[in-house]
């Protein structure tokens, strides 16, 4: 009888077995799970119909890792078998992570893409800017992926007003590009603001129909702008590059083109409480301006700036009278003195004016012609004027006054009395 080991000692032979014996092996599969861990280590599962096998990459090897581990890639795993001794499971450790089929595809791809570029079916310029505001999608998938549901539940979150119209299309296998093809084509007959081709992940194989060439000129001959939305982040498809938008996920394209129900109504809280607050700045503004207004209106109110003047000459002319009551009630002893000194001196001198127009009055009857005419003499005049004979011709009219009497004369002859 053999001599028994230790657990440990067990699991130590078999850690040496394997890791000798399957020191760099290649193992293709399906991803079940993954978890990226915070350490930056990856563990996933990958499986096939039958049997499932653990697998960790650790950090160093995940830096390099061109593309995001997904459940449901088929992929192949490079790297070597490794036991973990305390529990005695095995592993593999991963160094590297490549999807299964890259190759041959890989050059069709590349030689396909080349081609169309050239041809300027990627070109920026040619491509279609997706409508800000989206009320219609048409979707060419399949009715039984789950990327419509996806897409529809995520529509539903963000924008349940869209309208949604599904074209079940064989998305993969014989025939399905050409399908593809034809739905794009009617897809871009029913007025829809979008079209989103795609489907879910899977292999490349899977995918490959979205690489075709028919598919990539049914998008480019579309009028409606087209998104492709095809398998995962790390998958990119000819229908990516000539489609005018390209999204990482069906889901994804749900996401970009359609706006958040959520954010939205935040935006129009704010929007309507940035308006509330403007109008009631600019009604404030105007309320100013027309307080303004009306105070400079009144002030050049003619009718306003008359009662005010009138109001101002009342005001004045009662200063004024009770002023001159004032100074009448100081001046009215003085104005009564002044009165009588005034009617004194009027009175002397209407006298000494009396007494002078008398003289004056004597004089100039002393200076009347006819005051000094002798007795029985006469003055003659003409027209109030002293005339003698020699100045008169027959038939003037004279007058002769002795001082006493007047008579009036007819001149028939003027003649000189001889010396």
């Amino acid at each position: 009888m053999a001599d028994a080991v230790t657990v440990s000692q067990l699991n130590e032979q078999i850690k040496s077995l394997l890791e000798s014996t399957f020191v760099q092996i290649r193992v293709e599969g399906e991803i079940s799970q993954v978890t990226y861990h915070t350490s930056g280590h990856i563990y996933f599962t990958i499986k096939d119909n039958k049997r499932s096998l653990s697998c960790v990459m650790f950090r160093s090897n995940a830096r390099r890792l061109r593309f995001r581990l997904e459940a449901g890639e088929k992929v192949i795993v490079s790297g070597a078998i490794t036991v973990y001794v305390p529990r005695g499971n095995y592993q593999m450790m991963a160094q590297s992570v490549e999807p299964y089929g890259a190759g041959a595809l890989s050059v069709a791809f590349e030689q396909l893409k080349k081609r169309l570029a050239a041809e300027g079916l990627f070109a920026q310029e040619r491509k279609r800017p997706i409508p800000s505001v989206i009320a219609h999608i048409a979707v060419v998938t399949s009715k039984t992926g789950a990327a419509i549901q996806d897409m529809i539940r995520v529509a539903t979150k963000r924008w349940p007003l869209v309208k949604i119209t599904l074209i079940d299309t064989l998305v993969q296998g014989a025939g399905s590009a050409e399908e593809i093809a034809r739905h794009i084509a009617y897809a871009d007959t029913l007025g829809a603001d979008v079209i989103i081709v795609g489907r879910g992940g899977g292999s490349l194989e899977d995918l490959w129909a979205f690489n075709e060439e028919v598919v990539a000129r049914a998008i480019a001959r579309c009028k409606t702008p087209v998104v492709s939305a095809v398998g995962h982040e790390v998958d990119t498809m000819i229908s990516d590059f000539v489609a005018d938008m390209r999204a990482p996920t069906p889901s994804a394209a749900m996401e970009q083109i359609l706006p958040d129900k959520t954010e939205v109504f935040y935006a129009l809280d704010e929007m309507m409480e940035r308006m509330e607050t403007r109008m009631h700045q600019i009604l404030k503004q105007k309320r100013e301006w027309l307080q303004s207004v009306t105070g400079q209106l009144e002030q050049h109110n003619i009718a306003r700036k008359l009662q005010l003047q009138r109001q101002t000459l009342i005001s004045l002319r009662e200063q004024m009278v009770r002023q001159m009551h004032r100074q009448l009630a100081q001046k009215a002893p003085l104005i009564s003195q002044a009165k009588r000194e005034l009617q004194t001196l009027l009175w002397h001198q209407m006298e000494r004016k009396r007494r002078q127009l008398e003289a004056l009055t004597d004089r100039l009857k002393a200076l009347e012609p006819t005051s000094r005419l002798l007795p029985g003499s006469v003055q003659m005049s003409q027209n109030g004027q002293v005339v003698t004979l020699e100045n008169l011709k027959p038939k003037d009219r004279v007058r002769l006054s002795d001082g006493k009497y007047s008579a009036d004369a007819l001149i028939e002859k003027v003649e000189k009395i001889p010396l």
